[in-house]
Parts: C-alpha cells; sequence; structure tokens
C-alpha cells in the first residue's frame, strides 16, 4: 500500500501595517529542504535576499500584489482574501496553511499563530512576500526620493510621518489609513 504524500502551500503577506505600497501575499511549495530558513522579520536584508533565490529556485511559487487603492477600496481582509484565492488557483496543494489566527474567510485553508517559526513552506512565502514588498518600495523610492522608502519601506515611522506632514501624500499611499488623513 502506498502512502499518501502530503503537498503544503505555506502562506504569508507583508505589508498589512505601512502607510504606503502594496500588500503582498506569496504562496510556496517546496521542492526540497531549504538551509537556514526562517521567519522573514527574523533576518537580515542580505540573508533574505540570498533566500529569495534559493527559493524560486526550489519551489512552486506564486506573489500576489494588491495596491494601495484596493487596499483603500476594498479593505486588508478583502485583498488577503482575493490573494489566497488566487494562490490557490496557481499552486496545486494537498494543504494550504497561513500564518496567523484567521483564513481571512476563505475555504480549503488553515491557519495558526506563528506557522512562520513552524512551517518551512510558511517560512519561505514570508521571506517571498518581505523581499518583494521590499524591492517595491526601494522602486518606489527612486520615483518619490524626498520620503525615503528605501529606508522605512512605508512603515509609519517617525520619519515617514514627518515627511508626509512636510510634503504631503504621494499617489502610493494609503489614504484611508490612520497618519494619512488629513
Amino acid at each position: 500500500m502506498g502512502s499518501i504524500v502530503i503537498k503544503l502551500c505555506g502562506i504569508d503577506e507583508a505589508g498589512r501595517g505601512p502607510l504606503c505600497g502594496p500588500l503582498v501575499v506569496s504562496g510556496v511549495v517546496l521542492h526540497k529542504n531549504i538551509d537556514a530558513l526562517d521567519d522573514s522579520k527574523k533576518l537580515s536584508s542580505k540573508k533574505r535576499e540570498i533566500l529569495f533565490e534559493k527559493i524560486i529556485q526550489n519551489s512552486d511559487y506564486f506573489i500576489s500584489f494588491s495596491s494601495n487603492i484596493d487596499i483603500d477600496r476594498y479593505g486588508l481582509s478583502f485583498c488577503i482574501n482575493r490573494s489566497i484565492r488566487e494562490i490557490q488557483q496557481n499552486i496545486q496543494a494537498t494543504r494550504y496553511l497561513i500564518d496567523g489566527n484567521t483564513t481571512f474567510k476563505a475555504t480549503n485553508i488553515s491557519c495558526e499563530i506563528k506557522a512562520d517559526q513552524k512551517y518551512a513552506q510558511v517560512m519561505a512565502a514570508s521571506i517571498l512576500a518581505k523581499v518583494s514588498r521590499d524591492r517595491y518600495m526601494i522602486e518606489q523610492a527612486k520615483i518619490y526620493p524626498k520620503y525615503n522608502f528605501d529606508k522605512h519601506k512605508g512603515y509609519p515611522t517617525k520619519e515617514h510621518r514627518q515627511l508626509i506632514q512636510l510634503y504631503g501624500l504621494t499617489p502610493i499611499h494609503r489614504r484611508t489609513f490612520k497618519g494619512c488623513k488629513s
């Protein structure tokens, strides 16, 4: 009798809290073990970049972006739900697991708090989401150099809030977020 192989797709996001830029959700099914995986928040940006390349070479993955406009129009939960459905449409897996305490009303998925510290697939998804979002914000820093997006990546730091007060909002700011309202 053959054994059943569980093909786990780990899912995680980056960018729920920033005042600007996209929300990025990624899903990953690993083809092989990758050394040094960890929650993206525990890794240096250099280490994340190295692991990003290893992950995309050794997995089935999908990365979903929701713009600041979609976030303002539909809300974070809707955007995460839509991203989960896109991942499920693009990655075949036996099980889908998202980090956190909610499935965002998506079907055929489970959630687990600190999954990004327990499952390699979720760690990998965390890294893909974080690196993809950081790369986007570094590109935006070239378009809006006064805002230092390459440093704070759009998060609500003291510096970012001061720059909003000084220069106003850019087209990539989330207008419905506290800190972006005038």
